[in-house]
């Protein structure tokens, strides 16, 4: 599988979670696409292109258990976060709950919507060990009356720990919560059924676990709150008979969700359209299996290096994916990751959490266990 990527063979890769890479055949996918635009701008962007997002969001939706229409494409899962955010209509005296373990964008990206509209972004300590077992309730327990939207990772970034999210979104909903989670990590590296899930929003990645281009991702709304939702570029998409649509959706009096989202002018299309040729991609190479493998020695090697440095996991295997957070010895999580680059040529990030240190570990189908090796023996000689 290693001959499949474009990855640079004198870099020891472990570090898929962060931005992705991309299979040979679907980033040529991804060039073809981008030449198609240049050959004429004005059919591809001006009459092709909503036909041609239509047909590959409703790719993405038979993947993801989701329907086309109620998916658009974005550059990437904090924009979706974004969009969400900035859209609902947080009222002084509002909150929103999270979980102490989201994504430092995103923190940001609540901060400043509930700092403009008088709301509160209150998080909720989520203890190691992890156990899944009560995390919904124990996340429930804690809103308030003011309480008006719950938000949280389905895998989270910095300790890689998967939420049980559809919990969470059932209880939500009984109780007239709005729920949000970001799914960054999620799309190619579990089974996903959106609507399983049951989310209100749900956003998450194509070019990280799902291995499409760079700059394609998805937010997912159910369709009784597309209404809500706003781009954050007003433009043609908001105009009825723009783009081949003629009139307002008949649910929302408003254009339609795709198409007031979607359609934000001159743009590189491309990432996206591309996304159904990485599944492809996936499917023809019993992606399960893949994921299994990797889970597997991405655990075994958790279990080595612990058995070596004396600390603890923070969870079951179970609560991983393809992505495991491995416990360290060092004051300078910085200095650690910069010196496995420079000394070893291994890219892997080192992350924090409440004052612990962690080399969280991707393994994707392109990984040989002579590539995990190497990062054990590092540590090793770093004594980390």
């Amino acid at each position: 599988m290693r001959d499949a990527f474009l990855l640079d063979p004198d870099i020891v890769f472990l570090n898929h979670g962060s931005f992705g890479a991309c299979p040979k055949p679907v980033f040529e996918a991804y060039q073809r696409w981008q030449l198609d635009l240049e050959r004429n701008p004005v059919a591809f962007l001006g009459r092709r292109s909503a036909a041609l997002l239509a047909a590959a969001r409703q790719r993405l939706g038979a993947f993801l258990g989701a329907r086309g229409e109620d998916l658009v494409f974005l550059p990437n899962a904090t924009h979706g976060v974004n969009t969400v955010a900035r859209s609902l209509n947080l009222q002084p005296g509002d909150e929103v709950l999270a979980t102490d373990h989201e994504y430092g964008a995103c923190d940001a990206t609540w901060e400043f919507v509930c700092r403009q509209r008088g709301a509160s972004y209150r998080r909720v300590a989520v203890p190691l060990p992890f156990e899944a077992a009560g995390w919904a309730q124990r996340l429930l327990d804690a809103a308030t009356p003011q309480t008006r939207v719950v938000f949280t990772s389905h895998v989270t970034s910095t300790t890689a720990l998967t939420f049980p999210v559809q919990a969470l979104c059932e209880a939500a909903r009984r109780r007239g919560i709005t729920t949000l989670i970001d799914g960054a990590h999620a799309p190619g590296q579990m089974a996903l059924d959106l609507a399983a899930v049951g989310a209100d929003f749900y956003t998450g990645n194509c070019h990280k676990w799902l291995c499409a281009p760079k700059g394609a991702a998805f937010l997912h709304a159910r369709p009784e709150r597309q209404a809500e939702l706003d781009a954050g570029a007003v433009s043609w998409g908001y105009v009825a008979g723009s783009g081949g649509h003629t009139g307002f959706d008949a649910y929302t009096g408003r254009t339609p969700f795709e198409r007031r989202l979607q359609w934000q002018g001159t743009r590189d299309l491309a990432a996206f359209l591309a996304v159904p040729v990485a599944i492809q991609f996936q499917q023809a190479h019993d992606w399960p299996a893949w994921q299994r493998r990797c889970h597997d020695l991405a655990c075994d090697l958790q279990r080595r290096v612990l058995a070596r440095n004396g600390l603890a996991p923070i969870a079951p295997d179970a609560a991983f994916g393809q992505m495991v957070p491995i416990p360290v010895r060092t004051g300078d999580a910085e200095a650690l990751r910069a010196w496995l680059f420079s000394r070893h040529r291994i890219e892997v990030p080192v992350t924090q959490h409440a004052g612990r240190c962690f080399v969280r570990v991707s393994v994707q189908a392109y990984n040989t266990e002579t590539d995990l090796a190497a990062l054990q023996s590092a540590l090793a000689e770093a004594g980390a």
